[in-house]
């Protein structure tokens, strides 16, 4: 066979050939030990935990190592392609603080190593695919559906591995006159690669995260190239990590199953191969049970959970290293104040087991790191999230910045101060009792405590209220109050007496708090009073009065 002429008949306007790519490619000037790393989603619109999981080790990799983090659009699928779903995928990634080097940008493309959408990258897999061809390591497959299908039969009837390999590959030894007459009848075809694998080879293959492995080698004959000249993901993912310089390829464990064809490609080729770091599944607790998140089942894989309730950025990235690095928890508690940026991450302390997520372990996270950022920044923070997912309460935001500030701050500061925030929606739903058109009492009074009682109280506390009172003068008002009513000025002591008291001043405050805030438990209920202003309070109290 001339397999020259055979690459000439298949690929008539490829004019270039590997070595202009390399060239037009070459190998990066970067520091000894630096990396380069891709995210290389499909723009499907759905992005995920997933995908911003194995991102995040993306980032880390690379610029730790001064390297480069980039961002390749597999796009070559028409019919899984959703329009604005780049978009989604580099505005909810930035969101996150994930900002690409290079690769497919909302200001465009940036970067010597594109392009970077692989729908624009046809010639250069075809050139790849013509050079195999000229090697005898690919060829023109015309077998139709029906053949396949037929095959696939005779497989299952046998017993046999299925797919297309040795006697079942049917066009696999053509002779050049066959491959012409086929064309000359207008007959599609595809162009598969010729895989020298048997079903008994093995070979062995190192992997970042999973140590040594030993795999069945490649023995099928895979296509590399669709009837439309379109390639394949195999073929595809193989060709652009080798021209664009890729040294790790992060991906998640299902994926290891085509490690053979990629190692099978690379080496026909004769590539190095980049270094593969196959992630485990992130999972969760199922009823006592571990189980992969679900597309269907689990709202919180999808990224859009986590902007829509408005998780901190920095929240989750905290989180997400705790998932990530078995070490990095320790390594926080030894740095409280340092940045992530410090830590050092790497690929031998990941799990390859399933990482397990936990919602409840976020929440707690997301607490301690709201606790660090100033009261100023997450107003801006919450404002910003409330412009794009509760527009109504943008204006009451903005007319009451310092007010909203203030009852963030409340409560923050001192050795034991509160973690009441986690992320928007709730932080918002927190401080909502301020606003008059969010307010309502959600709690009961004390038990002991009926409605009458409970007014009394109230008529009390509003005839001796001044304003202008400091937190010990307030609270000695609501002592006394508690003392003349038959309430303990001490909960202790009505602990050691029950019979001796109706409750204790804590009581007389709750009371006090359900009508100033409308629920049971709140930050400091002197502070928040001052933060609302005398007339706000009076109104209040006056309401739930009855008047």
């Amino acid at each position: 066979m001339d397999y020259k002429k055979l690459a000439e008949i298949l690929f008539p306007d490829i004019k270039e050939d590997i070595a202009y790519y390399e060239n037009e490619f070459p190998e990066r000037k970067l520091p000894a030990g630096a990396k380069v790393t891709r995210l290389a989603p499909s723009p499907t619109g759905f992005i995920h935990l997933g995908n911003l999981y194995g991102a995040f080790v993306d980032e880390r990799l690379a610029h730790q190592s001064g390297g480069v983090f980039m961002l390749r659009i597999e796009d070559t699928d028409e019919k899984r392609k959703v329009e604005g779903s780049v978009e989604i995928i580099i505005s909810s990634l930035k969101y996150f603080g994930l900002n690409f080097d290079e690769g497919a940008l909302l200001e465009g493309e940036k970067g010597s190593y594109g392009p970077y959408y692989q729908s624009n990258r046809g010639k250069i897999y075809q050139c790849v695919a013509k050079y195999l061809v000229e090697q005898g390591k690919a060829y023109p497959c015309f077998c139709t559906e029906g053949e396949l299908e037929e095959i696939r039969k005779q497989q299952t009837e046998e017993n046999v591995n299925p797919g297309y390999y040795g006697k079942w590959a049917k066009y696999r030894n053509l002779t050049l006159e066959e491959v012409q007459a086929h064309i000359d009848n207008n007959e599609e075809f595809v162009i598969r690669f010729r895989s020298e694998g048997t079903e008994e080879g093995t070979f062995e293959i190192e992997d970042a995260i999973r140590g040594r492995l030993s795999m069945h080698e490649n023995f099928q004959d895979v296509v590399i190239l669709k009837t439309n000249g379109i390639p394949t993901y195999h073929f595809a993912h193989v060709v652009d990590d080798h021209f664009m310089r890729v040294t790790h390829v992060v991906r998640g464990e299902e994926w290891l199953s085509t490690l053979p064809i990629h190692h099978d490609i690379f080496t026909t080729i004769g590539w190095e191969l980049p270094v593969y770091c196959h992630t485990a599944h992130l999972m969760k607790m199922d009823e006592g049970a571990k189980r992969k998140l679900s597309k269907r089942k689990d709202p919180e894989l999808g990224l859009g959970f986590y902007m829509e309730l408005g998780y901190h950025p920095a929240a989750v990235r905290e989180y997400l290293l705790t998932i990530l690095n078995s070490n990095y928890e320790e390594w926080r508690m030894q740095n409280p104040d340092s940045p992530i940026e410090e830590f050092e991450f790497t690929l031998e302390k990941m799990s390859n087991s399933g990482a397990l997520f936990d919602l409840d372990k976020l929440n707690n996270i997301s607490k301690d790191v709201l606790l660090k950022i100033p009261a100023e920044d997450i107003y801006e923070f919450l404002l910003s999230w409330a412009e794009g997912h509760k527009t109504e309460i943008v204006n009451i935001l903005k007319g009451n910045r310092e007010e909203v500030i203030k009852l963030l701050s409340v409560g923050r500061s001192g050795d034991k101060p509160r973690k009441d925030l986690m992320y928007c929606s709730q932080i918002f739903e927190f401080i909502s009792y301020y606003f008059d058109e969010y307010f309502e009492i959600t709690d009961s009074y004390p038990e002991n405590i009926n409605k009458e009682e409970a007014e009394k109280l109230l008529k009390l506390y509003f005839d001796s209220y001044d304003h202008n009172d400091d937190q010990v003068q307030w609270f000695e008002k609501i002592r006394m109050i508690a003392q003349e009513n038959g309430y303990a000025a001490k909960p202790k002591d009505y602990k050691k007496n029950p019979d001796m008291y109706k409750g204790h001043v804590g009581d007389v405050s709750s009371v006090v708090r359900l009508a100033v805030v409308g629920r049971s438990t709140s930050p400091d209920i002197w502070e928040l009073q001052q933060i609302m202003g005398e007339e706000k309070v009076k109104s209040r109290i006056k309401k739930a009065m009855g008047n």
